[in-house]
């Protein structure tokens, strides 16, 4: 059977839902790729860099450190944050009125939403494609069942061979949206777990530097 036959035959509400689906397919697709390749760079990154910190011999030296091996930047803007309150001159401002650990659990907080933002790119999308393509599909699908048996009544003529082809070929836009839902949702909770574990690292890594500059501040 020629591959258009069926495009041919849907009408403006049949192929408006198929390039409805074929551009959710697209968009999520970009995604899943565009987040695999990102997550496991943030997630290889994540023992070196935290690894490269402890190890330096001071904050400038730590900086320098994860500005080499942090590519995604996750774990370099909490150290700038941190740092920026610890050396901050005196301003007077309102950002400065209250104590230091004040400072710091409100910069660090800041840093770390930003960061898990750029984490969480997308994964409005993919459960977005993920929840809605299945009745995006299946309402094709009754669209296509009442445009065929319209052009089968209308034809005065019916037969089980004369609804079976329309009918299963209207039946493939369920399918089509089956098949734009499943990548999406296995997508959405397999990135949702990678960023959960790196969020959890970094909640920690941002608690452990809190302590660190207050100890300094402390000490002086």
């Amino acid at each position: 059977m020629d591959p258009l036959h069926w495009w041919r035959q849907g009408d403006a509400v049949t192929q408006s839902t198929a390039l409805l689906l074929l551009a959710m397919s697209v968009a999520s697709w970009v995604v899943i790729v565009w987040k695999a390749w990102v997550l496991r760079r943030g997630s290889s990154d994540m023992a070196r860099c935290l690894a490269a910190f402890w190890q330096a011999q001071g904050f400038p030296a730590a900086r320098q450190a994860l500005a080499a091996f942090d590519r995604e930047a996750l774990v370099l803007p909490l150290v700038v944050a941190a740092d920026a309150v610890a050396h901050a001159p005196a301003t007077g401002s309102l950002a400065q009125s209250g104590s230091m650990g004040q400072q710091l659990t409100r910069v660090l907080r800041d840093a770390l939403h930003t960061v898990l933002g750029k984490l969480q790119f997308g994964q409005v999308l993919l459960a977005t494609v993920g929840s809605t393509a299945p009745f995006v599909g299946l309402l094709g699908t009754v669209w296509g069942i009442y445009h065929a048996l319209s052009a089968i009544a209308g034809a005065g003529q019916i037969s089980i061979d004369r609804v079976a082809g329309p009918v299963g070929e209207a039946l493939v836009m369920t399918a089509a949206g089956l098949a734009v839902a499943i990548p999406a949702v296995l997508a959405y909770n397999w990135f949702g777990r990678i960023v959960g574990r790196i969020e959890a690292e970094l909640e920690g890594f941002a608690l452990d530097l809190r302590e660190l500059l207050l100890d300094q501040a402390a000490a002086i």
